[in-house]
């Protein structure tokens, strides 16, 4: 029996390939990073010697610690949300396994369900914006429309219901 999923709100377990800790290189203005988090974390400061120590940081908690440490660009608060749009895409475009599974998502609600009250990027509690799942569906959406335009421009039917369903 196949079951729809309407909601995700951990991005755990199953689903920890949506989590930015998850590990899936992009590489962004030549530089490396293991994750989307480090990649975000980097994308703070302006300083490559700060965005390559990062790059390098041996987990995605500790890229975190380091972007908390760094000089912030002055744009920063104004570019956040776009740079970690950017950064999801990449995560998502470099690796078609990727794009399998969030497309196997559906049309579930994503919500970043944190305790560590990440109410900007995720909800804690009930409470939060959940940028980044918004980010995650908007991608989604866009992927499930790309792969429906490329069957019609084959002359082929997309099932993309199917390519949907979990």
């Amino acid at each position: 029996m196949n079951t729809k999923i309407e909601l995700i709100d951990s991005f755990s377990g199953e689903y920890r390939f949506l989590s930015n800790f998850y590990p899936s290189t992009i590489y962004i203005d030549g530089i490396c990073y293991p994750t989307v988090e480090h990649a975000f974390q980097a994308a703070k400061t302006r300083d490559e010697f700060e965005r390559r120590r990062i790059a390098i940081a041996r987990t995605p908690a500790k890229a975190k610690s380091l972007g908390r440490k760094v000089r912030l660009r002055k744009d920063w608060e104004s570019v956040k949300v776009a740079v970690m749009k950017r950064c999801v895409e990449l995560k998502v475009e470099s690796h078609a396994d990727l794009v399998e599974l969030l497309l196997a998502t559906g049309t579930a609600k994503l919500i970043e369900g944190n305790t560590w009250n990440d109410t900007f990027w995720g909800v804690c509690g009930g409470r939060g914006k959940n940028q980044l799942g918004k980010i995650l569906m908007r991608v989604r959406t866009k992927l499930a429309a790309n792969v429906e335009e490329a069957a019609n421009s084959q002359g082929l039917t997309a099932d993309v219901s199917r390519l949907t369903a979990s």
